[in-house]
């Protein structure tokens, strides 16, 4: 699952990102109103945490960014201002929750991870295709009830099918996905090739009733049988 962070405050921006980082959601940051909209126009997200306040605009600007792209990512306004105003502007433009600063971390990433699971899953705990399960609290994934081992990579790549289903993906929006602002760590558009033909080895030999389509020259798409 990926976040994006949105905060002009160096110190709670790098703390936010290090303690997500640990829950392991891949993490990008934005420390102005220009960056932010840079992010939000390439890129889509599970949440943003957005603060109000921004070096060369408002959040709420961001938020009618989005609202103008029909862009459906959950968002969490974080803000020290804690305005009635403010959050019933922020709400009205489609935020999702609103969280005054300074808050737990604790807090932080139940709020997150509450959101994320209602705008992608209707509130269930799980995300299921098929016979195919996954867990995203837990990270864990089961076929017929049965578990699947995924090292890390494989299984925030299976969750982005698994929440995207039908939809053809190509390989740079896979690997932007897994890796974020890291994508340059990446050696080549050959891990995900490596990784998604794993993926298909073990859906297969867990007798998954989904599929990993390869579209030559494209990308791949997750489908029923």
């Amino acid at each position: 699952m990926k976040v994006l962070i949105i905060e002009d405050e160096k110190e709670l921006r790098n703390t936010i990102r290090d303690s997500l980082l640990k829950e392991k959601f891949v993490v990008e940051v934005a420390e102005n109103y220009y960056t932010a909209l840079n992010k939000v126009n390439d890129y889509d997200y599970d949440c943003i945490l957005l603060d109000i306040m921004l070096p060369g605009g408002s959040g709420l600007d961001v938020l009618r960014e989005l609202k103008k792209l029909h862009r459906s990512d959950s968002v969490l306004i974080l803000s020290a201002k804690d305005s009635l105003d403010d959050k019933v502007a922020g709400l009205e433009l489609g935020a999702d929750d609103y969280l005054t600063k300074p808050f737990h971390l604790a807090e932080l990433h139940a709020r997150v991870k509450s959101i994320i699971r209602r705008r992608q899953t209707s509130g269930d705990l799980s995300v299921h295709i098929g016979n195919l399960r996954l867990y995203p609290d837990k990270r864990q994934v089961e076929v017929n009830d049965v578990p699947l081992q995924l090292n890390r990579k494989e299984f925030d790549l299976l969750y982005y099918f698994a929440v995207n289903p039908n939809r053809l993906i190509n390989k740079m929006s896979l690997a932007e996905s897994v890796w974020g602002d890291n994508i340059d760590q990446a050696d080549s558009l050959d891990f995900i090739y490596s990784q998604v033909k794993n993926l298909r080895r073990k859906l297969k030999q867990a007798d998954a009733t989904v599929e990993l389509k390869a579209v030559y020259g494209f990308g791949y798409k997750l489908s029923e049988l």
